[in-house]
């Protein structure tokens, strides 16, 4: 029947069982190395994107209007295989002929250009007497803006952070394109070679419950965390009589009784 074909060719918890040990000593390290540092390049680039996004001088904003216009506007498989494979053949090899940093400085150009116009837009929603009370104590432009503003900014644009995030450790699937070497395989990469092997697609499942492992727990902590800090520090609802430091009964008028 085709309801049986169907789950034996997703779900044969046999092939799922065999594959789930090297997906996980093997390709969920490599992925979240790859995602990592792909999102630390990224939130760099972004934060000095974004400053010079906000200029009010319109040759400052233009070099990282293009850079946002150009990564949001092409498919991101284009972007890895310019990196990955253009940059070796025109004889830039910052990374040798190490496929995994050109993947790392591919997924990191492109989320950087997402995650600047999140920070843009955070910082734009505070409010622009933040900064001029900042400015009023002596504080630089740039200090103003480090230690009052951009804090603020980044924190109202939590929620859309993390979902660049978990777009950046999805990306991280298409860096198979070139052609990781033995040990820096990551989760898609391993699941093809186990889809071959096999002759069964169970393994791809296996991969998907693998980054469903990583991007849910991160997406539920993220709004939790972004709700804690909407609703500030919670009152203190112990009462006053609970403190051992004070008197449980109340005190006798001097020279009397309690009345």
């Amino acid at each position: 029947m085709a309801s049986n074909a169907l789950a034996d060719t997703f779900f044969d918890w046999g092939v799922i069982a065999e594959t789930f040990p090297r997906l996980i000593s093997e390709g969920l390290l490599n992925t979240l190395t790859i995602a990592a540092g792909a999102i630390v390049l990224g939130v760099v680039i972004a934060l000095a994107a974004a400053m010079l996004l906000l200029s009010n001088r319109w040759w400052v904003r233009l070099p990282a209007r293009l850079y946002v216009d150009v990564f949001r506007g092409l498919p991101v498989i284009i972007t890895v295989m310019l990196v990955g494979v253009g940059l070796p053949a025109a004889g830039i090899r910052p990374f040798g002929t190490d496929p995994l940093g050109y993947a790392v400085l591919a997924i990191g150009i492109i989320s950087g250009a997402y995650t600047a116009e999140i920070f843009r837009s955070g910082i734009q929603s505070v409010d622009p007497g933040q900064l001029q009370a900042a400015r009023s104590l002596g504080l630089s432009y740039l200090k103003a803006m480090r230690l009052v503003v951009v804090p603020q900014g980044i924190r109202r644009v939590l929620p859309a952070m993390t979902g660049q995030f978990v777009k950046d450790i999805k990306e991280s699937s298409l860096v198979y394109l070139l052609g990781l070497a033995v040990g820096q395989r990551e989760l898609y990469f391993i699941a093809q070679e186990e889809v071959a092997r096999t002759y069964n697609s169970s393994p791809l499942i296996a991969a998907g419950i693998c980054y469903l492992a990583l991007t849910i727990p991160m997406t539920y902590f993220v709004n939790y965390l972004d709700r804690r800090l909407r609703e500030g520090p919670r009152p203190d609802k112990t009462p006053a009589s609970a403190d051992p430091d004070l008197p449980t009964t109340p005190l006798q008028p001097a020279g009397g009784e309690a009345r």
